[in-house]
């Protein structure tokens, strides 16, 4: 191998990537911890609030991932504002996660992209449309359930889930997440992000 080939494969294993998030209930901050500690490994791994972050200093990362819990069908406020702040046609590529209380699009409830699609997917809408206006490379957005607060749960049965047969097993079925398959799902997504970081 030569010399500029050892150097190119270096540089892909040893990425500057910066895990940043904004989490209430501590699902996001899960998502965020297990990003860390498995991107850890073989790159260079800064994880921090979003509200710590600096948008002016992003240019020193490979990669930015950035996390949020969904608020209001979209990302949380101080995520959007922290993303109207990321430079225009930056050198670094972007990937979000987000934890919703709904099923993701494509699970077997028979409502799943019909709940999904009404309060969860402005938030992957969002990272897609920052991209475009932008110019950032986004490789790829996240997303899984996770358990809300009390507040949100009684918020979900009166204007989400009424009906009570339903909500009982929507309620046994949300407060699991995020669940072991979710983090191994996750893991998979960053070696899918990692890779995609490598050769585009």
């Amino acid at each position: 191998m030569s010399n500029r080939q050892t150097e190119e494969t270096d540089n892909q294993k040893n990425l500057r990537i910066l895990v940043t998030y904004y989490s209430q209930s501590n699902n996001t901050l899960l998502l965020a911890n297990t990003l860390r500690d498995y991107l850890s490994d073989q790159h260079t791994v800064t994880a921090a609030e979003i509200t710590s972050q600096n948008p002016s200093t992003l240019e020193e990362y490979d990669l930015i991932i950035v996390g949020s819990p969904c608020h209001n069908s979209d990302l949380a406020a101080p995520v959007r504002n922290f993303l109207r702040q990321v430079p225009s046609n930056p050198s670094f590529k972007l990937a979000g996660f987000c934890c919703h209380a709904t099923y993701r699009r494509n699970d077997s409830h028979p409502r799943a992209q019909q709940l999904f699609d009404q309060w969860a997917a402005r938030g992957l809408n969002s990272f897609r449309e920052l991209s475009v206006e932008k110019n950032i490379d986004l490789l790829g957005v996240f997303n899984c359930m996770g358990a809300p607060s009390p507040e949100i749960m009684e918020f979900i049965h009166r204007e989400i889930v009424p009906d009570e047969e339903e909500w009982s097993i929507y309620r046994d079925e949300v407060m699991l997440h995020p669940t072991d398959t979710d983090l191994d799902e996750l893991v998979e997504f960053a070696e899918w992000i990692i890779k995609e970081s490598s050769i585009k």
